[in-house]
């Protein structure tokens, strides 16, 4: 990627987006866990036909140097007074930027807006609801894109930052989106255009700057963040998370003033150990002697967006008498798990990325007994994306079965059945 070339990441006009459900009802205003009615899936069908139909999304990205003065971020040699977005890139290491253009297309827009005058508020409000679903979408894709493309540079791209946000005033729409398309390489995809106040038309569009960083801690703390935990407005029902900067208490005590208690061999906290054995880790004891053991990891994506992301881990050990010996090991997305399909690395090369996470089976043919001892280096990304994190998601999996089974009234233990070979 170089700096003065506009990189062509965007998909087709015609391409599809996948747009979750869950992230659609979360923009609807539904909570988490509310099935809606018939009258609402009908309207939520409709407008994904209508729009799978009639919609132009696009994206478009450019790569810039960025530099720093005091507050001031200097990006392609234009000034942006931002002290909020210098410290988020700086505290990531940032070493250049690429900024991204993405748009729902001006035909929904259009579309919504006739409907609207039609006096048909519910397919307004739908329509416009999965458009903006599908920005969310678009930028969280070219997000996943950047940073597996980075990562030949052995760069990784930490989380977007746009006009609007906390600390960013929007009024820097216009000059930021000049610079996006300042090259001159291609014109935008589709139409856009900055208001005198700032907002974009077609509304249903964003701009955001991606800082790229080597892949340190710090990178790696930075990546964990997700745009709403940088949001300082207090009303929004479509949180994720939690504003961070807002106090935590934990039992009525400050989060840091805490001790973690480690028991001897573990690197996981037994608080969490024992949560796991009771609510992620299955023993079923088998006749022979051997046992099923399954562990299901939640995680997030780490750079777009923290999309939602669950691995099932299951393990066949050998009779206690002969030390549990790791007979067969396995790791697949849990079923119906879609956000696998939204890591970076998934991005860039689905077929490698898979195929490591199918092979890689640490301490198979050894006593399980041996997680206490296995050294490895502690990774806390959400994703499976590197060898080093999918190494860590291991040692928590063999761990906390490890724990169930040493603490039997932990965990949850199906009863023994007769072995049958699949």
């Amino acid at each position: 990627m170089s700096a003065a070339a506009a990189m062509p990441l965007a998909p087709a006009p015609a391409t599809p987006v996948a747009v979750a459900d869950v992230e659609y009802l979360r923009l609807l205003g539904y909570p988490a866990e509310h099935v809606p009615g018939d009258r609402a899936r009908e309207l939520m069908q409709w407008a994904r036909a209508w729009y799978g139909a009639h919609g132009e999304p696009w994206t478009h990205c450019r790569e810039v140097p960025l530099s720093f003065a005091g507050q001031t971020l200097i990006l392609g040699g234009r000034e942006f007074r931002s002290g909020q977005l210098c410290d988020h890139l700086r505290a990531s290491g940032a070493r250049c930027a690429v900024l991204a253009a993405v748009s729902a297309g001006a035909a929904c827009e259009e579309e919504a807006c006739r409907l609207w005058e039609a006096g048909r508020p519910d397919e307004y409000f739908f329509l416009e609801t999965y458009a903006s679903a599908v920005v969310e979408q678009l930028l969280a894709t070219v997000s996943g894109r950047v940073c597996a493309e980075a990562a030949s540079r052995d760069l990784m791209a930490v989380p977007h930052y746009s006009p609007g946000y906390t600390g960013w005033d929007v009024a820097d729409q216009a000059r930021l989106v000049s610079l996006v398309v300042e090259d001159g390489a291609r014109a935008l995809p589709g139409p856009l255009a900055v208001l005198p106040s700032g907002m974009l038309r077609p509304k249903k569009s964003q701009l955001a700057v991606i800082g790229l960083a080597p892949r340190t801690e710090a990178a790696l703390r930075a990546a964990r963040v997700l745009p709403c935990e940088r949001c300082s407005w207090s009303p929004c029902q479509f949180r994720r998370s939690a504003y961070r900067h807002a106090p935590v208490h934990i039992d009525g005590a400050p989060a840091p003033a805490r001790m973690r208690f480690r028991a001897p061999g573990y690197t996981v906290n037994e608080r969490a150990l024992r949560k796991w054995a009771m609510e992620r880790v299955r023993l079923e004891p088998r006749a022979d002697g051997t046992t099923v053991a399954t562990f299901r990891f939640d995680g997030t994506t780490c750079s777009n967006l923290g999309h939602p992301l669950a691995f099932d881990y299951r393990i066949v050990l050998g009779p206690a008498g002969q030390g549990r010996v790791l007979l067969e090991a396995r790791c697949a997305p849990a079923p119906g798990d879609g956000g696998h399909a939204k890591m970076c690395s998934f991005l860039g090369d689905a077929h490698a990325l898979m195929g490591a996470i199918t092979s890689e089976r640490p301490l198979l043919g050894r006593p399980l007994d041996t997680v206490l001892s296995w050294e490895r280096a502690p990774v806390h990304t959400g994703c499976l994306c590197e060898a080093g994190s999918r190494a860590h998601k291991w040692g928590l999996a063999l761990e906390a079965v490890h724990y169930a089974l040493a603490h039997p009234a932990a965990g949850a233990i199906q009863p023994a059945r007769a072995h049958r070979h699949s």
